[in-house]
């Protein structure tokens, strides 16, 4: 694919890059580098506005509530307007965590004010407590308020894999479709679903970084990226040897998790929370939140079923 170039957007690395946010961005690179495919990385921080042409692929990592508070304002009234125009015409898109809750319509702290957001997703975040500073004193005080752990999730004909820690629950709205169902996990809020997606662009709680064990989903947003520049995407195969290892272990992960949930149940503050303001968040926004049905995670022998299908292809 030799000739072939990609414009990368990564919004406010210097503020929105935890867990590992950035491996998502040296992901893309090293994928289109063994594509031989070019890539121009444009770094966008605070006052810098988005130009929606500039962009093939826009990434944003995730941040705790002071970084949300410290972008949010930004993110709005500045970028948001390009990024939606953007997202219209084609542009790929890959929001994690605080940055996926903030691409929705706003962020409602309990006790805080509402953080408005690009509105690009039709999706809205309630979070019970608003911890400033992000620090607790115990790993129980920690689990007590938020959500943490292995997430599964099944997205088209395969399984994504990543780690979840979020203190807020997400809601979609009747226009928003959610990236998959969780096979273990929490994910949005508790109702079964995962993240959102709309046309090429994604919001995910899925961290750790995600992309580097999920191939698939990295090359789905090359693919789109290529596409909205070529008008035509037909990446050849690489050998994702590593990368499915990586993918295996965090199955492993999940499925030690499933089976000590077992043993001791427990319904963390974060979900009765999300039972709490489902009703609440329906009543403060137009359209009604997406109704899912919820079903039960399969047993860990469903997570042990895809850990072993690895995708083989051609050498880097």
């Amino acid at each position: 694919m030799a000739g072939m170039k990609i414009a990368v957007c990564c919004l406010y690395p210097d503020i929105m890059s935890t867990y590992g946010d950035r491996g998502n961005v040296e992901t893309v690179l090293r994928r289109c580098e063994w594509r031989d495919i070019a890539v121009d990385v444009t770094e966008l921080r605070l006052g810098d506005r988005f130009a929606p042409d500039a962009a093939d692929l826009i990434m944003i990592g995730g941040g705790g509530e002071s970084q949300q508070r410290l972008i949010a304002p930004d993110l709005c009234k500045v970028k948001g307007e390009g990024i939606r125009e953007a997202v219209t015409r084609g542009a790929a898109a890959l929001a994690v965590g605080g940055g996926y809750e903030l691409f929705g319509r706003f962020c409602q702290l309990e006790r805080g004010a509402e953080l408005r957001g690009v509105g690009l997703f039709d999706a809205w975040t309630i979070r019970q407590n608003a911890l400033l500073s992000g620090h607790y004193d115990t790993i129980s005080d920690a689990h007590a308020d938020r959500v943490i752990g292995e997430l599964v999730v099944r997205w088209r004909d395969t399984l994504l894999v990543g780690f979840e820690n979020h203190g807020g629950g997400t809601y979609l709205g009747a226009a928003a479709q959610p990236l998959g169902q969780v096979i273990s996990g929490h994910g949005n809020n508790g109702d079964g679903t995962e993240g959102v997606i709309l046309g090429s662009a994604v919001g995910t709680y899925l961290r750790g970084p995600c992309l580097p064990k999920n191939p698939v989903l990295a090359d789905f947003l090359i693919g789109a990226a290529v596409s909205k520049r070529y008008g035509a995407a037909d990446l050849p195969p690489l050998a994702d040897g590593l990368e499915e290892a990586a993918r295996a272990a965090a199955m492993q992960r999940a499925r030690e998790a499933v089976s000590t949930a077992r043993v001791k149940p427990r319904l963390s503050a974060l979900a009765q929370a999300g039972l709490r303001h489902r009703r609440q968040a329906r009543a403060r926004t137009a359209p009604a939140p997406l109704r899912v049905s919820a079903q039960r995670p399969p047993p860990a022998s469903d997570i042990q079923q895809h850990s072993g299908n690895a995708r083989s292809g051609g050498s880097r």
